[in-house]
Order: structure tokens, then sequence, then C-alpha cells
């Protein structure tokens, strides 16, 4: 069986940065064992397999090691793919394990319509995290990952986190934040219990990064950053709910995968 596969870097206006997602457009869905061996093969953060047509499709997303419920990333890749495919399509809806996903043009752009996650306060989580990721962070929330927040957008860079502590913590994944120098906040994000110790740009943390920022600062729009290597900028607005975050994205590769599927 013959699949097309894209690559594309997502939250990123070039190709080299942002973070890179696959892309599989099926005509019908596949077993679960094929799309996780295909994700495994991948070896990318997140490969997105999707069905449908004519702006309504069903989406899911693999890591390496399994499924998860939301990925910004892959979805903003998987949009993308479509938007090249269909210039006149201007929205198209996804349906997901966490409900319908809207993305629309906007301009050189595109806005995902994502779930609010906000984040409770969990103190009982900071000595362990601070061991993790080698410094105390000023304060640890909780939503689906944990959230560490520090004074400066320096303390985030300079972490060099010991993935084994953070893996063994049980957690889907911890990330890191503080306020920006040049944007309104920046983060950095590690999940290696799901087979992704470093994520270069991670879409369905500021589900929760966006509430949380918005409630600290005053403000419902915001400019985020996530300074990994490669770099991702996203643009965030708080709508109550929901939150709409906004990326570019640039195809690296087309091409289409050879599979037996049993």
């Amino acid at each position: 069986m013959r699949i097309p596969i894209f690559q594309v870097d997502a939250f990123t206006s070039r190709i080299f940065s942002g973070n890179p997602a696959a892309v599989c457009p099926l005509e019908a869905w596949i077993s679960d064992g094929s799309m996780q061996a295909i994700a495994a093969e991948n070896n990318l953060s997140e490969t997105a397999f999707f069905v449908g047509g004519a702006g309504r499709y069903a989406i899911r997303w693999f890591t390496p090691v399994t499924e998860v419920d939301l990925c910004g990333h892959a979805t903003l890749a998987s949009a993308h793919v479509i938007f090249e495919s269909d210039p006149k399509l201007a929205q198209i809806v996804f349906q997901s394990k966490s409900g319908p996903l809207g993305v629309k043009r906007a301009g050189d752009w595109l806005e995902l319509d994502f779930p609010a996650r906000p984040a409770s306060r969990a103190e009982e989580w900071r000595t362990s995290v601070s061991e993790a990721l080698g410094a105390m962070p000023a304060e640890v929330w909780a939503a689906r990952d944990l959230y560490a927040v520090y004074g400066s957008e320096e303390r985030v860079r300079s972490l060099r986190p010991d993935m084994r502590r953070l893996a063994d913590l049980g957690v889907f994944a911890v990330a890191a934040t503080a306020p920006g120098g040049e944007c309104d906040f920046v983060s950095r994000f590690f999940a290696p219990r799901e087979g992704i110790p470093e994520d270069p740009v991670t879409g369905s943390a500021h589900c929760t990064l966006a509430p949380f920022w918005a409630s600290r600062l005053g403000k419902s729009s915001l400019l985020a950053r996530q300074v990994s290597s490669r770099g991702g900028e996203l643009r965030c607005v708080v709508q109550g709910e929901r939150v709409l975050i906004s990326g570019q994205a640039a195809t690296y590769l087309e091409g289409a995968i050879q599979v037996e599927l049993g």
C-alpha cells in the first residue's frame, strides 16, 4: 500500500526551524498498529494521519511510542498540506479526541481554534521538578502537563534537564516557562516518557500557557516563542474556553511510503 507523506516544519516560515511533523493523508483508516509503526519509523515528535475531504476531516496523532489526544504543530502541518492542495479553501474542521478543531487562513498564517486547558497550582511537585530540570522554579502548575515557572527567559534557555528524572516523574510532559524579553512569554517542553526528549515547538502546551500568561499579564492577545534549539513563534488569543493559536508552516518534503499492512 502506498501512502502519501509530507514533512512540514510548523510554527515557522522557513524550513530547518520550527517543529517538523510528518503528515499522512489516508483514504480510509488503517490499523492503530500500522499508524504507530509508521510514526516510530518516521521518528519525529508527531506523525498526523487524517481522513476526509471538502473541509471536514478526522485526525489522529502519534509520537514514536504512543497516540496523543491533542497536538498543535502536527495539526498546523496537516492544515498546511490541505490548504496547499486547495488554494480556494478558507477554513477546515478536524474532528479529534479533543473535540472539533477549526483551522482558518489568517493572511500568511494559519489560526488553530483549540480548547483551553487551565492549570492549577501544584507546589507538591516543586522539589521533584527542580531536581529534573536542574533549577528551582518559582512556581509549579499542573494541567495535562506540569508547568515550571521561572523568572527570566535566560533561566529557561539555560536549563539542562535530566531526561531520566523527567521520565520518572510519571507525567506526560514538563514545560518550563518565563516572561519573554522580546515577546510576552517563552517556553521549553520536555516529554521523554512519550519518546520526545525536547519538543521544538508545542502548540498544545499553549492551551495552558496562553491562559496562564493572559491572566498573569492582564492581556488576551500574546506573542509566544518556544526557545528550543530550532525555535518557533506563536500568536495566541485567549477567548474564554478556547485558545486561538496561530503559526506559519513550510513544506520540507513530499513523497510516498510503501507499507504492507497486516
